[in-house]
């Protein structure tokens, strides 16, 4: 059994992907509903989920899918009562000046191996925990490419935190500079930027907190370049 909020947030979500093809924003939802926070939204959307109504999709802007819906919603001419939504048809906030026109870009599925330290190293990788979706202009070349998520900050001052998905392309070797996935004596995987000096490796972060660290060449195997990085907010 749905609250009756549950159920109008759900209807409007249906609404809204049946118009536009794709769901409302929590700003959208937030209006619709006349609640006065996000937060409201946040415990709605979680309860929908718990129920099975709608699920969440991972890495994606605008990311939920409806399940199902309760069999009142699938009469002709259903809407909960005392429930008329804000949506204005055929209205479009202006763009941002400077926006660049939307159009269609391929993408594909790529492997989430794992995770990756961008610290100390961790364990090599070797198991696929979920997939994630990647523009495909993200993608360089056609060689193989995986993504992994960053654990650790030792790579904060290139851009890259704790939490976010690199995009890897799968390659045995380096130019000095690039940022690579390193295998360091067969059993700890990390992020670093390479730089190779005669015969010894130094894996360098991008943090001033942690030490560069400086191998013999046959302790240390490149399984892949960074070519791109997702990141949720």
């Amino acid at each position: 059994m749905l609250t009756r909020k549950q159920l109008e947030l759900l209807d409007f979500i249906k609404q809204r992907m049946d118009r536009d093809g794709v769901p409302p924003s929590f700003d959208e939802m937030k209006d619709a509903l006349d609640l006065k926070s996000k937060s409201g939204i946040h415990r709605l959307i979680t309860a929908l989920e718990e129920r099975g109504f709608i699920r969440r999709l991972a890495h994606r802007a605008r990311a939920l899918e409806i399940v199902k819906l309760p069999e009142a919603m699938e009469k002709p001419g259903f809407r909960p009562a005392n429930f008329t939504p804000r949506v204005i048809e055929g209205d479009r906030a202006a763009a941002p000046k400077g926006a660049i026109p939307v159009s269609a870009v391929h993408a594909m599925e790529l492997p989430v191996m794992g995770r990756i330290a961008a610290g100390v190293p961790i364990e090599a990788i070797s198991e696929v925990s979920h997939h994630v979706a990647v523009p495909g202009s993200m993608l360089s070349g056609r060689g193989h490419h995986y993504a992994l998520e960053v654990k650790g900050d030792s790579m904060i001052e290139a851009g890259i935190n704790d939490g976010d998905i690199v995009v890897i392309r799968e390659q045995s070797t380096a130019e000095n500079g690039d940022i690579v996935v390193a295998l360091v004596e067969d059993a700890e995987a990390t992020l670093k930027r390479f730089r190779r000096k005669g015969a010894m490796i130094a894996l360098e972060a991008a943090n001033p907190s942690y030490e560069t660290r400086v191998f013999p060449d046959h302790m240390v195997r490149v399984q892949g370049r960074l070519v791109g990085l997702i990141r949720s907010y």
